[in-house]
């Protein structure tokens, strides 16, 4: 005669010792074969045991019930225990808990927020991330949720807060200084904004020597009329500059602009009336 062995397994919840006197009543099973033979029974929370996490869990919250992804950290109750099975919404688990429809977290005030985060800043002697405070919200329950403290604008704000409830109420020293250190590293706003880096002008110009022209460009950032004909053969006379923060392209168009009177690489036979045209850009 074969022996079947059977396995009771339960899933874990975060306070043990709720776990451990959790009685059977307050469950229901599912078996599940496994390849090695061994048949596994695994544990699904009752709904009055739910209930009763939700009971308890609240009271410990100063009687504010929590949240579907706090509850399910602080129990090990997972939504997939619930949703569909027993409840649709987490409201009507709720209300059937004795919370009503609608529940609501308890509202602080800013002098409530800034007074508990005062007491963490003493603890961890530094001003707390945003991981520290969530950290300090799994352990101890009345401090809390990150939500309430985004109306100061985030560590920046809260840093900035908090110095100011500090010296308001002449207390908190401690916590004002490691808030106004803070400030110093992290705060930009009283910064002053640079100024927008000008751009660097070249020029495009115009010489003549005999009967032809040049259009060249020089990259050299404000260089004066005087400074090009220093770059030039003493026959080369420059006849005007156009100023520009792209050289290459606006060179690029007066030589496509005159490209018929084209005569070689960068030398043009022009007329009166396109030595005019050129000379009426002063910037392009």
């Amino acid at each position: 005669m074969s022996r079947r062995r059977i396995v009771f397994g339960e899933r874990k919840l975060t306070r043990t010792l709720h776990s451990a006197t959790m009685e059977a009543s307050d469950c229901c099973g599912r078996a599940r074969a496994s390849p090695d033979g061994i048949e596994r029974y695994w544990t699904m929370p009752s709904k009055n045991h739910i209930l009763s996490e939700i009971r308890r869990t609240a009271e410990a919250n100063g009687g504010s019930p929590l949240g579907v992804r706090r509850f399910a950290t602080e129990t090990g109750i997972k939504e997939s225990d619930w949703r569909g099975i027993y409840w649709v919404r987490w409201s009507e688990a709720l209300s059937e808990a004795g919370y009503g429809g609608n529940v609501f977290v308890k509202a602080y005030t800013d002098d409530e927020l800034l007074e508990r985060l005062a007491g963490l800043v003493r603890d961890l002697r530094k001003f707390p991330t945003s991981a520290e405070m969530k950290l300090r919200t799994r352990s101890d329950s009345s401090f809390p949720h990150n939500r309430p403290f985004r109306r100061f604008g985030g560590q920046v704000g809260m840093a900035r807060a908090l110095e100011e409830y500090c010296a308001k109420h002449g207390t908190h020293h401690d916590v004002a200084q490691i808030a106004r250190g803070y400030l110093v590293c992290h705060d930009d706003s009283d910064k002053p904004i640079p100024d927008a880096a000008e751009p660097e002008f070249g020029g495009v110009y115009l010489a003549k020597s005999g009967k032809y022209y040049k259009i060249g460009k020089s990259n050299a950032p404000g260089r004066r009329e005087y400074e090009l004909r220093l770059l030039m053969p003493d026959t080369l006379k420059v006849i005007h500059v156009i100023k520009t923060d792209d050289p290459t392209g606006i060179e690029e168009y007066w030589h496509k602009r005159f490209g018929a009177r084209r005569r070689g690489g960068e030398w043009f036979d022009l007329s009166p009336a396109d030595v005019k045209a050129f000379k009426r850009r002063k910037f392009q």
